[in-house]
């Protein structure tokens, strides 16, 4: 049950920036998603950290075993990727690059 003491942290916070922060302040700017979202995952991390930091507690990613590190990260990336896609759609972010 481990797992699941980061799983949730990171998906409240995932859940919050794209329901609530990013509409406010990065609107459909993806220079501006991308800035906020590495706050976001810091804030996951640093959770994370005090929590686990020091401690050999494994965490099981189905394949393998890992660390806090590396399940924070990989666990953010992946439930991550539904909310940004939807995002992109709903706010009409473009991918072209501004010169």
């Amino acid at each position: 049950m481990a797992e699941f003491s980061i799983l949730a942290p990171v998906l409240i916070i995932i859940a919050g920036s794209y329901l609530s922060i990013f509409p406010k302040i990065a609107g459909n700017s993806l220079d501006k998603i991308a800035l906020y979202d590495v706050g976001c995952y810091a804030f996951a991390l640093i959770l994370s950290g005090y929590k686990y930091w020091g401690t050999a507690a494994d965490f099981n990613l189905l394949l393998f075993n890992t660390n806090w590190f590396w399940f924070t990260v990989i666990s953010y990336a992946v439930l991550e990727i539904p909310f940004f896609i939807w995002y992109c759609k709903k706010h009409n972010v473009s991918f072209e690059i501004k010169e």
